[in-house]
């Protein structure tokens, strides 16, 4: 690490809003990692318990997953990281366009963009971020700006996030459930024909019971454990591992997958959801409230099942008369798909997939 009395120097433009002046510059991830900190929310310990600080707590699970996504062969942080700076610690050079930020450790208070940040600890190779500096800013901007951004996003609909792998050329674990879930959708014949919320919302006729992510989720999971870490595997042209053994019950899908048999997978899922459509077949096709089979609780448990079931018939791809012998012999009629008998949520879920392998008489193979 250079010396504490060395300069970050760093291209930069001035940008005037109503707030202020304030400069927008590139720099290495490691020098905006060295001289960032965050003021965490806190209660300080003195005679009057005053709340301090602004940002909200490190999440460790949103760290771990910036970590890994920093590593992949498309990484990108195409927003500005927002940090404030003392006037003591920094210079602007109008006539070269330049910004010289004194190298020292946590000088520069993150007001935005800590999760980024913490992510790039560590990280070794090249890795440029866009950063917004505000030079002697007051906590009461610092606050409004940090709330202003937080209040003003909102979540991205996970069904679009599946949805828009559509537009990937390289294959990929989410890709293919993509593909997988329009198939079923729009396929006639297929037991989820217009059954899917693709893009996460219904159709005017209301006919859908399911999210295209609640689909893809489950689905995903049989395939791989860490599908960004696959993707990016793939994008390098690295060999994925096979699944073998125990792990194989698991991931029934993942050798699928690797040998590119994605309409063995759509094949597999056909054929037992088409048994369950003809075993509870009032349940299964009626759009009304109050059944929970043909929704998020029950495709779930359903799914868990058919990973067990597809284990215990140790075929490649069962038929439907394969699974319909299983489902046969389970004490559970059209009328017990209720929210009262299955709560929705994990709990129902369990409950529901508890009785599906109690009625089938099969072990649980997956956990």
């Amino acid at each position: 690490m250079p010396k504490s009395t060395d300069h970050i120097v760093a291209a930069c433009l001035e940008v005037e809003q109503p707030l202020g002046t304030f400069y927008v510059a590139v720099l290495e991830a490691v020098d905006a990692v060295f001289i960032s900190k965050a003021d965490i929310r806190r209660i300080e310990d003195d005679d009057i318990g005053r709340a301090v600080g602004i940002q909200r707590r490190v999440n460790p699970k949103r760290v771990q997953e910036i970590r890994a996504y920093v590593r992949t062969l498309d990484a990108s942080f195409p927003t500005s990281i927002i940090l404030s700076v003392g006037s003591s610690h920094v210079r602007m050079d109008k006539t070269r366009n330049e910004l010289r930020i004194a190298r020292l450790e946590d000088i520069a208070e993150v007001i935005d963009g800590q999760h980024r940040l913490k992510g790039l600890e560590g990280f070794d190779g090249t890795f440029q971020v866009t950063v917004t500096i505000f030079v002697d800013m007051d906590v009461q901007d610092k606050a409004m700006v940090f709330s202003t951004i937080n209040l003003a996003q909102t979540k991205v609909n996970k069904s679009l996030v599946y949805d828009l792998y559509e537009f990937a050329k390289s294959r990929s674990p989410q890709k293919t459930c993509h593909d997988i879930a329009k198939l079923m959708n729009y396929e006639a014949g297929s037991p989820f024909f217009h059954s899917i919320k693709i893009l996460g919302t219904a159709s005017e006729e209301g006919l859908e019971t399911i999210t295209q992510s609640g689909f893809v989720e489950p689905i995903l999971d049989m395939i791989t454990r860490d599908a960004l870490a696959d993707r990016d595997r793939i994008q390098r042209r690295e060999e994925l591992e096979r699944a073998a053994g125990r792990e194989a019950k698991r991931l029934i899908f993942r050798n699928f997958f690797i040998d590119q048999n994605d309409g063995h997978i759509a094949k597999v899922i056909w054929n037992f959801f088409s048994a369950v459509e003809r075993r509870w077949n009032d349940a299964w096709t009626t759009v009304e409230r109050g059944n929970v089979i043909n929704r998020s609780t029950g495709y779930r448990a359903l799914a868990r099942f058919m990973r067990d079931a597809y284990v215990h018939l140790g075929v490649e791809i069962p038929k439907t008369s394969d699974f319909l012998g299983l489902l046969d012999g389970i004490p559970l009629s059209d009328e017990d798909f209720t929210p009262d008998k299955f709560k929705p949520g994990s709990s129902g879920e369990s409950e529901l997939r508890r009785q599906l392998l109690s009625g089938a008489d099969i072990p649980e193979y997956s956990r």
